[in-house]
């Protein structure tokens, strides 16, 4: 698949900004600059204990941060990317990623497939566990259980988009003679999943995924987590030749703050050859419209020709 250039769309705020109506501007321009997808982030609900974030082991990542307090404003971002497409015409959009256990999954397979039918097949899910007890507990699920909770929720909705009559058991729900339409565009909604090279993701991704989005040390060194990551798919049975997988581009930024196109590009022909296939980018935009579609422009290009 040819390398895409990926943007996140900062979709939430450490206090009230007053209005959102810059993220239509913002994604307009990105549609008309050729960017080919655009992320949004999720959480519905905080509690207190922030510093998990920066616990691995509860899903975080060493060192990290969470942007915001738990009064911070986050939109959700199905709502949100419904709204976005329909001001844009050709920029795909994503979660990163979109805590799909938490969501009825009966309701999650019905609210994606209307998103990608209105927008003519631009929808791809970004999913993963999260690292917050608390939005669990809010959600009256258990925390110890969300990875099973994300794999019933992805296997109803897959069943949901297959066909017509269908029917589903597991050990949290059974359904038969069940109908859902309109299905998505493509036959379903594709499934980026999201988590480190661990037994358990790797296990979700070969089954789910259409593509994967690192984390932790798999992202920091991401030549070593895909070869580890292309391992483990096959060794669940699965070909990963076809998985996207997403990389990080940090921008260089020169001596007088603008950012250095040439040196920022120059690492991705090798991250392309080591299977980097969504190169999530980073652009700092100028007051003015005219002024961040030049930027938004000159980086594609940019991009276009580091790949060509």
């Amino acid at each position: 698949m040819a390398p895409q250039l990926s943007l996140t769309l900062v979709t939430f705020s450490a206090a009230d900004p007053g209005g959102w109506e810059h993220l239509a501007e913002r994604a307009r321009l990105a549609d008309q600059a050729g960017i080919d997808r655009l992320a949004v982030s999720d959480h519905v609900a905080f509690g207190p204990d922030l510093d998990a974030y920066a616990d691995p082991s509860q899903g975080g990542i060493a060192g990290g941060r969470q942007p915001t307090g738990p009064d911070g404003h986050w939109l959700e971002p199905l709502t949100v990317i419904a709204h976005l497409t329909a001001v844009t015409e050709r920029v795909r959009f994503t979660t990163n990623i979109l805590l799909a256990a938490l969501r009825r999954p009966v309701v999650l397979a019905k609210t994606a497939s209307t998103i990608d039918v209105l927008s003519s097949g631009r929808l791809d899910l970004g999913v993963g566990v999260g690292w917050q007890r608390h939005e669990y507990l809010a959600a009256g699920l258990s925390f110890a259980e969300r990875g099973r909770q994300l794999d019933h929720t992805l296997a109803v909705c897959q069943t949901l988009w297959s066909g017509n009559d269908v029917e589903f058991v597991d050990d949290r729900l059974q359904f038969d003679h069940i109908w859902q339409e309109p299905k998505p565009v493509g036959g379903a909604v594709p499934i980026w999943v999201s988590g480190t090279t661990q037994p358990r993701a790797m296990r979700r991704l070969a089954r789910f995924g259409a593509g994967w989005i690192p984390w932790g040390d798999d992202a920091a060194d991401i030549t070593a987590g895909i070869t580890r990551m292309r391992a483990a798919v096959e060794a669940e049975g699965r070909d990963p030749g076809g998985l996207g997988v997403v990389g990080n581009l940090p921008s260089v930024v020169d001596d007088a703050g603008a950012v250095d196109l040439e040196a920022t590009m120059a690492a991705v022909p090798t991250l392309t050859a080591a299977g980097v296939t969504d190169f999530r980018g980073n652009v700092r935009l100028g007051a003015t419209d005219e002024q961040a579609l030049d930027e938004l422009s000159r980086y594609v290009e940019a991009f276009r020709s580091a790949t060509a």
